[in-house]
């Protein structure tokens, strides 16, 4: 048996969107998880409702990778229409088991396969034929008991994974185990095990994890961060992060005698009028945000570059998806990152976090308010479809200790000690003017909020001195939020070539660099986690000689920033590795180019 084959394998299960085979996936992966074995699911989805080809991986990894993988080693194939391709997908030395009625002939007949085949469809209508649409559900369950007994995963492991996954439902548990069960007694009596995958239980890998979506971490990271508005329109894949905090603000922000709601979340015509309500909440001194993906990223352009130019807080998510155009509503890429680093039209520059884990989806959600607020602001948070609605394990989220930062926000005490202020004033030489909220109780306190010319006491102006002294006071700003939002992480021992990447790439570099070690290539590694860079991102690419900055889109988005913002010096160290086929980003996109090139021979001078 090969050491491959323990804990260490990939499972696909090809099946029909909207057949109820997600229930299914993720029993089976709470019950892999219940056996102590760490997992990575990917779901990949049609963008249509019902009746078009999806595919869930689960990636069984005694060493807790978290990224996908190319290899599928474990096929289940419940989908007539996908099958010729998903057996073509299968690594020789791989596992098909399928439906009995799919042919095993021709280009599907593989002699470098172990075939097991189970009559699911039958078995489903001997068992559960009076069940009527609950049938389909239940037939689902079949495969997961008889991979359960494939993988020598005991029932009760099963069943455990069964409770989790029907929390709130456990008179579902008892009907599925009964499906689990069907399928599991098939496989012990009619297919005899031909193949060295199984699965052991660990100790020490899962303790204390549970599994969480990146929507749900930056819900309650808005809830945790004092967010008392959101304005939305749903838009794949963003709309579960509205969702669950809507959910959230049922629990916590309502309160449990009158009904009465602390909150005001309201669906809006469409992106433009959320960004708008946004803004309008955050000039008010509410804390506010929206969710949405590229395509709502671009109507709200224009409230964009209001918000930066009056000075208005507003926190936006984006969890991003395959573009241009509606692209690819249900893939996954990091595409948006130079469009909303510079979103609107003019001289613009926004913050903009890029959290890599769910820790940081919850965190980063948080620590947006609180930079929207001082900064005066838009802030960017910029998830993608990956992290936002795949399922991670992750340690239990943090409650939070330290209070909100609302900022250089006057009151009417502060005013009366004050010979006078101006709106657009910058008195600390950080670039950042105070401002009063609406309702403050004096008589110097209002101003006028323009997104028009103005001078330092909002008043309205063209002249050209006033214009450019507005806009270097701009910058200025921008300089100061380097040394403020999450710095870079840095893991360095001294080697002469490193990785430079951000958000979810990060799971992909960590398997990476494990296997670029085994074949005697060490890498050190830098994790961009905001825009503006900090200052360090310019320090730390100094001491390498080559520095690979990889990334989820086309064109190299965060490379050309780099080469925009670093000195001259450094650019010529930066090497572009580019993933950008919509599903996420697997460890050999960054092996592959990097030992092609490291290995290179050397290019000797006429």
């Amino acid at each position: 048996m090969t050491q491959r084959a323990v804990n260490d394998f990939t499972i696909r299960v090809a099946t029909v969107n909207g057949s109820g085979s997600q229930s299914a996936n993720l029993a089976i992966t709470n019950a892999i998880v219940g056996l102590g074995v760490p997992v990575a699911p990917k779901n990949v989805f049609p963008s249509n409702i019902e009746g078009l080809p999806t595919w869930f991986d689960i990636r069984v990894t005694a060493k807790g990778y978290k990224c996908r993988t190319r290899d599928v080693d474990v096929l289940v194939a419940l989908n007539a229409t996908t099958w010729t391709t998903d057996v073509a997908g299968v690594k020789p030395g791989g596992v098909v088991l399928h439906e009995a009625a799919y042919p095993v002939a021709g280009v599907t007949q593989r002699d470098d396969l172990v075939y097991y085949a189970v009559p699911f469809t039958q078995l489903g209508k001997e068992h559960f034929g009076d069940r009527g649409d609950l049938r389909k559900y239940l037939t689902n369950m079949i495969y997961v008991g008889a991979l359960a007994q494939l993988l020598d995963l005991p029932l009760d492991v099963v069943e455990g994974g069964l409770r989790a996954q029907f929390r709130k439902k456990a008179a579902a548990v008892e009907s599925n185990m009964a499906a689990v069960r069907v399928g599991y007694d098939y496989a012990r009596e009619h297919c005899e095990k031909r193949d060295t995958y199984r699965l052991e239980p660990m100790t020490g890998r899962t303790d204390g994890l549970l599994f969480m979506e990146g929507n749900r971490a930056s819900a309650l990271g808005c809830v945790m961060g004092g967010c008392t508005v959101s304005a939305w329109y749903p838009i794949t894949p963003s709309s579960s992060l509205v969702e669950y905090f809507i959910q959230y603000c049922e629990r916590y922000r309502t309160d449990p005698e009158t009904g009465e709601r602390a909150v005001a979340i309201l669906q809006a015509e469409d992106e433009l009028a959320a960004a708008g309500m946004v803004f309008g909440a955050g000039w008010a001194g509410a804390r506010a945000m929206t969710s949405t993906s590229g395509p709502g990223v671009s109507l709200m352009a224009e409230y964009a570059g209001f918000g930066y130019f009056a000075e208005v807080p507003g926190v936006i998510f984006d969890v991003q998806r395959a573009g241009p155009s509606t692209g690819l509503p249900t893939r996954t890429m990091q595409g948006d990152v130079a469009f909303a680093y510079a979103l609107s039209h003019g001289d613009t520059k926004h913050i903009v976090l890029l959290p890599a884990t769910i820790e940081e989806a919850y965190e980063f959600a948080m620590e947006a308010f609180d930079l929207a607020d001082r900064y005066q602001t838009p802030v960017f948070v910029l998830s993608d479809l990956d992290l936002g609605m795949n399922s991670w394990l992750t340690p239990a989220l943090a409650y939070p200790t330290k209070p909100f930062d609302r900022g250089k926000v006057l009151t009417a005490d502060d005013l009366n000690r004050l010979p006078g202020w101006g709106r657009y004033r910058d008195v600390d030489n950080d670039g950042i003017p105070y401002r009063t909220l609406p309702g403050t109780k004096h008589t110097d306190a209002g101003f006028f909020t323009r997104g028009t010319g103005h001078d330092e006491e909002a008043r309205y102006s063209e002249q050209p001195d006033v214009w450019k002294r507005n806009l270097d006071r701009l910058v200025r700003k921008h300089e100061s939020a380097r040394m403020s939002v999450p710095a870079p992480i840095v893991e360095a021992s001294g080697k002469r070539v490193a990785i430079l990447a951000y958000g979810t790439t990060h799971h992909a570099v960590v398997e990476a660099r494990d296997r670029l070690h085994d074949a005697g290539v060490d890498v050190d590694y830098i994790r961009v986690r905001a825009l503006p860079l900090s200052p360090d991102v310019a320090t730390t690419i100094g001491r390498y000689d080559r520095v690979y900055v990889v990334e989820q889109n086309r064109d190299g988005q965060l490379y050309g920033i780099l080469r925009s913002e670093l000195p001259t010096h450094l650019i010529q160290r930066l090497e572009s590795v580019r993933h950008y086929n919509g599903v996420p980003i697997d460890a050999h996109a960054i092996i592959d180019p990097l030992l092609e090139a490291e290995r290179a021979p050397a290019v000797v001078a006429d």
